[in-house]
């Protein structure tokens, strides 16, 4: 309990009083002992009247799970028996891996007072609400009580599946693949046979069977689909250089959110999926997989990649996958780099796997250093950060350039197109059958 400023104006309003006591008169004593008095009845009215903290009752209701790049509430109730509640300001007291959120008053509900307190994941792991910090005063303003009330919730932050199913939910619908503006559908490119319709003006002539036709006595056609059961490995680099944010969420996890949409995708689509991580060295292995089932075990693993401060070994890594796959295979990696001299190794390595394997190269891109390069300098610091900018830029266009040479599919987009582009390099990939 504590005196909040206008207490302090309240006793502050006394000292002209006693002042005009000890220079006019001293008959005016009782008019200053009279206001302190007074002062004192006061704050003892709003301390007493004021809401206590054992008559407050808190209620928190927590979210299971937290998605990374979305956002959730904490649910925080409050009531006063026997009295409508107070004005009550709200802080939390949040883990490092929550967006800090400042303080603010609930909101009145009838007998009740409701806050929502956003959780917004920064990254994955363990998120947790430590405590509650309730701070309110009494109905003339002159105490403030403030409560800490402990909580140890435990929110398990995870890739976003939200993401996967509501973008699923576009791509599954009528038999057709969304993604963006393209649409790909389960029958009518690729070489595998399907089915036979009847001839109708605007089919394709080469696609007349003409033992069939002659058999049934009417021109048949024959429906091809793209080949199925295809194996598609996921390379994930967890190394030092994933872990840094972007777009307020670190590149390995913008990289897990549109690796599992894939997943889901290729697995749909007939098509086997495992996942690989490295960083230093090997971190896990999957073997590819079919089935709608195989999804969640998928999910499973990418909740448990870790952070990883050390340096990626694409030699290592690279090598192992290769001895690892023993037919031809859609290399997907998901992975960053800095400039051309420490993506020297990397290329080598890719140009060596795409020899055997169809490799798809997918990294981020930062839109803020593409905007520090065209930017107007207006100082020359502002000059400086442009000039660096623009040779990293230029620098990360030339890496790009080379792999497309060596015959590796390359995607070098910001976070929010990744998952359009992969996807539609994916059905390209499956409707021109190269792998």
């Amino acid at each position: 309990m504590r005196p909040t400023l206008r207490c302090v104006l309240l006793f502050a309003a006394g000292i002209p009083v006693a002042l005009l006591a000890a220079i006019v008169s001293p008959g005016f004593w009782s008019l200053w002992a009279s206001c302190f008095a007074l002062s004192a009845v006061l704050c003892a009215f709003d301390a007493v009247y004021g809401a206590a903290r054992r008559r407050l009752r808190v209620d928190v209701a927590a979210p299971e799970t937290l998605y990374i790049g979305d956002r959730d509430a904490l649910m925080v109730t409050m009531a006063v028996a026997d009295r409508s509640p107070p004005r009550i300001e709200v802080l939390a007291d949040l883990s490092a891996n929550l967006e800090p959120q400042p303080s603010a008053l609930a909101e009145p509900a009838g007998t009740e007072m409701r806050h929502e307190i956003p959780l917004v994941p920064l990254r994955r792991g363990k998120a947790r609400v430590h405590a509650l910090w309730l701070r309110w005063t009494g109905p003339l303003g002159l105490v403030r009580r403030t409560l800490r009330r402990p909580c140890g919730i435990d929110l398990p932050v995870v890739p976003n599946i939200k993401a996967v199913r509501q973008a699923a939910l576009r791509f599954f619908s009528a038999r057709q693949f969304l993604s963006g503006q393209k649409v790909e559908r389960y029958v009518g490119d690729g070489s595998e046979f399907e089915s036979l319709r009847e001839y109708v003006p605007g089919l394709d002539h080469r696609a007349l069977n003409w033992k069939s036709s002659a058999r049934h006595r009417k021109l048949l056609c024959e429906e091809f689909r793209a080949e199925r059961n295809h194996q598609v490995v996921l390379a994930l680099d967890t190394g030092h250089l994933m872990g840094a944010p972007l777009k307020g969420i670190p590149k390995l996890d913008h990289a897990i959110n549109a690796g599992l949409l894939l997943s889901y995708v290729c697995l749909r689509t007939g098509d086997r999926v495992g996942w690989f991580t490295f960083d230093a060295q090997v971190r896990s292995f999957t073997e590819p997989e079919g089935g709608t089932a195989a999804f969640r075990r998928l999910q499973q693993q990418t909740s448990a990649v870790q952070y990883s401060a050390g340096e990626t070994n694409f030699t290592l890594a690279l090598t192992d996958l290769s001895a690892r796959l023993r037919r031809r295979s859609l290399v997907v990696l998901l992975t960053d780099f800095v400039d051309t001299i420490t993506a020297e190794l990397m290329i080598d390595n890719l140009a060596r796997m795409s020899r055997r394997h169809l490799v798809l190269f997918v990294t981020l891109r930062d839109p803020a250093l593409g905007d520090i390069a065209h930017e107007r300098p207006t100082s020359l610091d502002a000059l400086h950060r442009a000039v660096v900018a623009a040779d990293f830029v230029r620098e990360r266009d030339v890496v790009i350039r080379k792999l497309a040479r060596l015959g590796v599919h390359t995607i070098d987009v910001p976070p929010h197109r990744v998952t359009t582009d992969l996807l539609n390099r994916y059905l390209d990939v499956k409707r021109r059958e190269l792998v």
